[in-house]
């Protein structure tokens, strides 16, 4: 973390994101209605709600980092950028289903150092500075309960257990891939509960976080050309354990 300068930046990190998570929680209390965007993505009034939060709470506290987020795009041109999806997985949240988060990060010169994920409904929170290892706790903090995050130790791509999400159809994935089991596989990753995941379609605030998140606990998150920069979008990802079980990402780049 040397390169946040500061130490009370996860302060600050775990400050907002406890203040996002509970208005958003208390929108997903409320019951909101989904609408689309022009693009026909869907929306809700907590997740404009949310990083409009967000915003007011960074430009007081960090007023001179820049913010990205889904909403309301960026502002400010510093090299240390703040990476927002007020609520990752909005249509989860739409249909009363907790499997949403909220997503925070943030990116010093293109490199996401600091990583918190917080699944409010579910009362949980996965969170990383760079090399300081990954971390599961309780949402709200307080229960006791902390999980220290590690990928599988399989190295075979024989025995590995792969997940393809639900954005791309099994038929256009090899055979050794099945459909994600829950929706949050990348969960199951970082757990050590499977060994790869091939995803499609991330945008910078969707991944981020997962970047940290995944490399912290001992995986690999690439895309298509072997890269992991927040902010490439779209096309193929594939996070996985180890060097033996990436192998397939290969077969599936478009």
């Amino acid at each position: 973390m040397n390169e946040l300068g500061d130490m009370d930046v996860v302060d600050v990190a775990f400050h907002v994101a406890d203040r996002a998570a509970e208005l958003a929680l208390s929108y997903f209390r409320a019951r909101v209605t989904t609408t689309s965007k022009a693009d026909g993505s869907p929306v809700t009034e907590a997740d404009r709600a949310v990083e409009r939060l967000v915003r007011e709470e960074l430009a007081e506290l960090r007023p001179d980092d820049a913010l990205l987020g889904e909403e309301y795009g960026q502002v400010g041109g510093s090299q240390r950028v703040w990476i927002v999806d007020p609520i990752a997985g909005t249509t989860f949240f739409g249909r009363r289903d907790p499997n949403w988060r909220v997503h925070l990060a943030l990116a010093v010169d293109g490199v996401v150092e600091l990583a918190v994920v917080t699944s409010p409904a579910l009362g949980l929170r996965w969170w990383a500075s760079r090399g300081g290892g990954a971390v599961e706790t309780a949402w709200p903090p307080g229960s006791g309960h902390v999980r220290r995050l590690a990928v599988s130790t399989s190295s075979s791509l024989a025995d590995a257990a792969l997940e393809a999400l639900s954005t791309i159809p099994i038929g256009s994935s090899p055979a050794c891939f099945r459909a994600a089991r829950t929706p949050l596989p990348l969960v199951e990753l970082v757990r050590g509960e499977v060994d790869g995941v091939l995803a499609e379609g991330f945008a910078a605030w969707d991944h981020a976080p997962w970047i940290l998140l995944v490399q912290e606990a001992g995986g690999r998150f690439t895309d298509a050309v072997g890269g992991a920069a927040y902010e490439r979008g779209g096309g193929l990802y594939w996070v996985f354990s180890d060097d033996g079980v990436g192998r397939p990402g290969a077969s599936v780049r478009r």
